[in-house]
């Protein structure tokens, strides 16, 4: 008798054509879990197979919007997520998407969005735990000075990404409260 597999067993796909490097994509039956940045070269990895038919349709889902984010098609992602570990970082996670493509927030902004206006640290922790950078839009939140800071694929790939939204200038932010 044959045994079948676990549903909470994880699966992976890699992404290798993408402006930013190769990118590791883990699924499960029911949600995305996270997306990591690879800094090996494509090819140099072993291709990773995939037997769950849920997990796999997640993750082709996940490439297709992924590919057209990166093509100036899509601005917004339409997948099922890992739930944050956290209330906290679940509160944080819903501030980050609702950052508008092509614009910027501060740690201290989402605070403040939160109603914890003295936390803009535990923010940035919450932030720098993003197991879904891209898809929950870490990259888009800035330093309260308008530069560049933290990211966990590098700098290098953050600037890429805004620059890909149309973000041309550090010093520029967006508001989430553009009406004040």
């Amino acid at each position: 008798m044959r045994k079948k597999r676990p549903l909470s067993t994880s699966h992976q796909l890699r992404l290798d054509c993408s402006p930013i490097g190769s990118l590791l994509l883990t699924a499960n039956h029911d949600c995305l879990q996270e997306i990591r940045f690879e800094d090996d070269p494509p090819g140099t990895q072993p291709a990773v197979h995939c037997h769950c038919s849920l997990a796999r349709q997640i993750l082709d889902s996940a490439v297709e919007q992924l590919r057209d984010y990166f093509a100036g098609h899509r601005r917004q992602f339409q997948l099922p997520l890992r739930p944050a570990p956290s209330h906290f970082q679940q509160l944080v996670r819903e501030q980050l998407v609702q950052i508008p493509w092509g614009t910027t927030a501060s740690y201290g902004e989402i605070a403040v969005r939160m109603g914890q206006p003295s936390a803009s640290r535990a923010v940035g922790a919450a932030n720098g735990r993003n197991p879904l950078p891209i898809i929950v839009p870490c990259h888009r939140v800035i330093g309260a000075n308008g530069q560049l800071v933290g990211f966990g694929g590098g700098l290098e790939r953050k600037l890429t990404l805004l620059r890909l939204e149309g973000w041309t200038n550090p010093s520029r932010t967006g508001s989430l409260f553009p009406d004040e």
